[in-house]
């Protein structure tokens, strides 16, 4: 009777050891995160904005977890190759995505089956969004246009023709569609592979205007061969506070931004998610960072995974539209 009530006790204890473990052996494996490398996707080839900001915040994380956090560049297909690879990647957080806000557009442009397939608003976990960049209307200075009233009589006069985008199917190409509505102005867009060649034409006056972020043009408008015109924000931007915003020049309801956010594949656990926001939310906010990014023109944003998941689907929905509407597909 003794051994058996033994036997009893000690099955019970091994019950007990064996239901704690599957109960805490999840969370304790969520805790552990990362215990291994980590790989953030860029969708885009190395040298530009996207890729420079996933190096830096690459470093830092990488200091942060103790483990190492590499980018692996993966373009083609409008970004669509490197942003489907990482919506069928494990869920685990060891691979993820950083990306512009083409990933909201970018299956949109696309003619049809020439890219890889993905649902942009339920194949992805947002993390956070890194920051923002303004877009402008820059003009060479030798076009004597001083600002957008002027712009806009000359292109209704048929004396400005073209403008450069870095790009078919980019949000500067968007934007350029939405101003000529909004100023009731026909100017053809002048797609170029990138924003370092439309720079070259448009200093060497091959094309008058070009809608861009700030970066590529800034070396030029210092030099005063180019002129910053307006922004295309609801607020000026504070990196360039004395140029007006298109509705102060007399254009209302152009906002067209861009931004830069960190994501994952759908189901990432809520732990790892909260461990990789607070990470980002703390490195946004070191002055090294905020002072590379300002060199980029990105203003640091940050803040809970919601946002950059709301902007994403804002995005999608509001850009649809316009896309449709002009038939605006990429190269």
């Amino acid at each position: 009777m003794q051994n058996t009530r033994r036997r009893v006790i000690a099955l019970m204890g091994v019950m007990a050891a064996l239901t704690a473990s599957f109960v805490s052996g999840p969370a304790m494996a969520q805790g552990a995160y990362p215990s291994k490398p980590i790989t953030i996707i860029v969708s885009f080839p190395p040298g530009g904005d996207t890729d420079a900001l996933a190096r830096l915040y690459a470093e830092k994380l990488s200091t942060r977890f103790g483990q190492p956090v590499l980018v692996d560049n993966k373009p083609g297909a409008s970004g669509t190759i490197g942003n489907a690879y990482v919506a069928k990647a494990p869920a685990d957080g060891y691979t993820l995505l950083f990306t512009p806000n083409t990933i909201s557009t970018a299956t949109l442009v696309l003619k049809s089956n020439s890219g890889p397939a993905y649902d942009v608003l339920n194949d992805f976990t947002p993390i956070i969004q890194a920051g923002s960049q303004s877009l402008f209307l820059v003009v060479n200075t030798a076009t004597g246009i001083t600002n957008v009233k002027q712009l806009v009589e000359e292109a209704k006069a048929g004396k400005l023709k073209g403008y450069a985008s870095p790009g078919s199917g980019s949000p500067m190409h968007i934007l350029g569609e939405t101003f000529n509505k909004a100023a009731h102005v026909k100017i053809a867009q002048v797609p170029y592979r990138g924003s370092g060649p439309a720079v070259v034409d448009l200093v060497g006056g091959h094309v008058p205007m070009f809608w861009t972020t700030l970066g590529p043009v800034l070396p030029h408008i210092t030099t005063g061969k180019l002129l910053n015109i307006a922004v295309a924000d609801p607020k000026r931007s504070p990196l360039q506070p004395n140029v007006p915003t298109l509705a102060e020049a007399g254009v209302a309801d152009v906002n067209v931004g861009a931004w830069q956010g960190l994501m994952g594949p759908k189901g990432m656990h809520a732990d790892v998610v909260k461990t990789l926001n607070t990470a980002m939310n703390d490195i946004l906010k070191m002055p090294d960072v905020q002072s590379k990014m300002n060199i980029l023109a990105l203003v640091p944003v940050g803040g809970e995974p919601a946002t950059l998941g709301k902007l994403t689907a804002s995005d999608y929905t509001r850009y649809a539209k316009v896309i449709k509407e002009f038939g605006i597909q990429a190269d």
